[in-house]
């Protein structure tokens, strides 16, 4: 549905890390470098990468299973691993819609297999970037029905803006048209568990790929202005609903993330 721009692989970018943190292959040696050079410093990013995913597959279950949500926008989707949005809805309902949306053009190129959703269901990509809320709802338009509920899920993309301010103004204006009945699911990086991350996402922002801003939980929960917070609120992402097992409560991660609905 966009054009494909070029690959530029002199510089790290934090899909293809991601990917790597993950086990992927869709990565490149500058990539391999930066995150490497990462977990040097805080080696615990590879688990918090593996946590916020499993937070994705939760909210997308409860959503899909629980509350009936039939379309999903994935704004910052970044590349195709295990239980994506669409696997993971599908999975609940075949008919459920989804449409991925991402500023990074090796994403473009794995579009394919991103669209292997159910026959029943829809499955879409867009070349399309956070910083431009219009035009992603304009596109989006095009395959979902924006008069009925949407599950909006930003995930890990919105410490790519830096100031606190703007992001909430980027939320809010992709919020603002959905109609009530809508869900926002949100989880982004923390500084509050360890001066090790803090210390390499600072080495990371020098390394000439987008900087990524860390922020407080408390900041992420201002993301939710106006909506209803469903529970147990703004959380680690280990700690959202997380499945009971013989093992205590899962250890916090520097990783928070939360859902609400539009009233």
């Amino acid at each position: 549905m966009s054009e494909h721009p070029p690959i530029d692989t002199s510089i790290p970018h934090s899909a293809r890390v991601w990917n790597y943190w993950l086990g992927g292959k869709d990565n490149y040696p500058v990539d391999q470098e930066a995150g490497e050079a990462f977990l040097e410093v805080f080696p615990g990013m590879a688990q918090g990468a593996r946590a916020s995913r499993a937070f994705l597959g939760r909210t997308v279950r409860h959503l899909a299973g629980e509350v009936g949500i039939r379309q999903f926008l994935d704004v910052g989707t970044g590349l195709p691993t295990a239980d994506n949005t669409h696997e993971v809805a599908q999975t609940f309902a075949p008919t459920s819609r989804i449409v991925y949306v991402d500023n990074d053009p090796l994403v473009l190129t794995h579009a394919r297999a991103l669209m292997r959703g159910t026959e029943e269901g829809v499955t879409e990509y867009l070349h399309a970037d956070l910083r431009a809320p219009e035009r992603i709802l304009e596109l989006a338009a095009e395959v979902l029905d924006l008069d009925r509920p949407v599950a909006l899920m930003l995930m890990g993309i919105l410490g790519h803006v830096a100031d606190h301010d703007e992001a909430c103004d980027l939320v809010r204006r992709l919020v603002a048209p959905l109609p009530s009945g809508s869900f926002l699911t949100i989880n982004d990086g923390t500084n509050v568990h360890s001066e090790a991350n803090v210390e390499a996402h600072e080495q990371y922002n020098q390394s000439g790929g987008v900087p990524y801003t860390q922020r407080s939980p408390e900041e992420i929960e201002a993301f939710f202005e106006g909506l209803e917070l469903v529970e147990p609120g703004v959380v680690s992402v280990t700690r959202w609903r997380y499945e009971e097992n013989g093992f205590g409560i899962p250890p916090e991660v520097d990783g928070y993330g939360g859902m609400a609905r539009k009233p």
